[in-house]
């Protein structure tokens, strides 16, 4: 696998992790900041595209982003995470956590990873110049359109935040709760917030690791869709790499300026399927954020 090549920058409250406050100063107008016992809603208006790495699968426009978030003493609900916590500290935190699968939103405009943006885990690769068993124009071609339903789940898990003066670490594991593959995914993420003035720059570095079960199930082929390829085709675990850039221009206390984008590195085990054409994904999106 390459390594990734490059950084792509953007603006946007999206993709920033927020935290709650617990003082009774409040969260003194910082949009990363979220009140304990208050709603948190916004919207981003404004033009942006997810990159679609499948075989004749369209890109994913982006016009309107929203985001909602509610944090009491341990419960909580952020952008469609649902958790609980367990202990925290001045350094750390530990969570029970619920989330959704994002490699479905490959496969399905409305999937809820490409509504709420800030789970931004789409798989991407840069080119390798490995052998390919797509290389050979003797392969069968698969009908994209005669593909059977990736259904939708929901993972639940653990995660620990790591609060350090060099970043913010943040390690994760779930597994599926409906049955649908019963598959496990995995994260380790580096993010570092850099506040100037009115403007604040958020990087990021992430690692996501994906089960057999999962790969299969996405990127897999079953023999009602090609009798050849599923057994030509054996998934893999797979670990992808993803890079992020964000920031914002605090215009009001309601308005934020805001451009975001993503690159990821697809892991080999799933560029080797035949319904992935690119080895690489990105997004991007510039707008306004409203926060009511």
């Amino acid at each position: 696998m390459h390594y990734l090549l490059a950084l792509i920058l953007s603006i946007s409250f999206l993709t920033t992790t927020a935290h709650a406050s617990n003082s009774s100063e409040g969260c003194d107008n910082n949009s990363d900041c979220i009140e304990v016992g208050r709603w948190d809603i916004g919207i981003a208006l404004g033009y942006g595209e997810k990159s679609n790495p499948l075989k004749d699968f369209d890109d994913i426009p982006l016009y309107a982003i929203p985001t909602i978030a509610y944090y009491g003493d341990q419960w909580f609900f952020d952008n469609g995470n649902i958790g609980y916590t367990l202990t925290e500290g001045e350094n750390y935190t530990v969570n029970l956590v619920g989330t959704f699968s994002t490699d479905r939103a490959f496969f399905y405009r409305w999937d809820p990873s490409n509504i709420f943006l800030l789970k931004g885990n789409s798989v991407e690769r840069a080119t390798t110049n490995g052998p390919s068993i797509m290389a050979t124009n003797s392969e069968p071609e698969i009908d994209t359109s005669e593909l059977t339903n990736r259904n939708f789940t929901y993972l639940g898990g653990a995660e620990a935040f790591l609060y350090t003066r060099f970043g913010i670490v943040k390690a994760s594991v779930a597994h599926d709760l409906f049955n649908v593959h019963n598959g496990t995914e995995a994260q380790l993420k580096w993010l570092y917030n850099i506040p100037l003035d009115s403007w604040n720059f958020e990087f990021s570095a992430v690692l996501d690791w994906k089960s057999e079960q999962v790969v299969d199930y996405y990127y897999g082929i079953r023999p009602s869709e090609s009798p050849y390829w599923s057994e030509i085709y054996q998934a893999e675990s797979a670990l992808n790499q993803s890079i992020e850039f964000t920031g914002q221009y605090v215009l009001t206390e309601n308005w934020n300026l805001l451009l975001v984008a993503r690159y990821t590195d697809i892991a080999d085990a799933i560029v080797d399927s035949p319904l992935v054409e690119k080895d690489y994904t990105t997004t991007y999106f510039v707008g306004a954020a409203y926060r009511f």
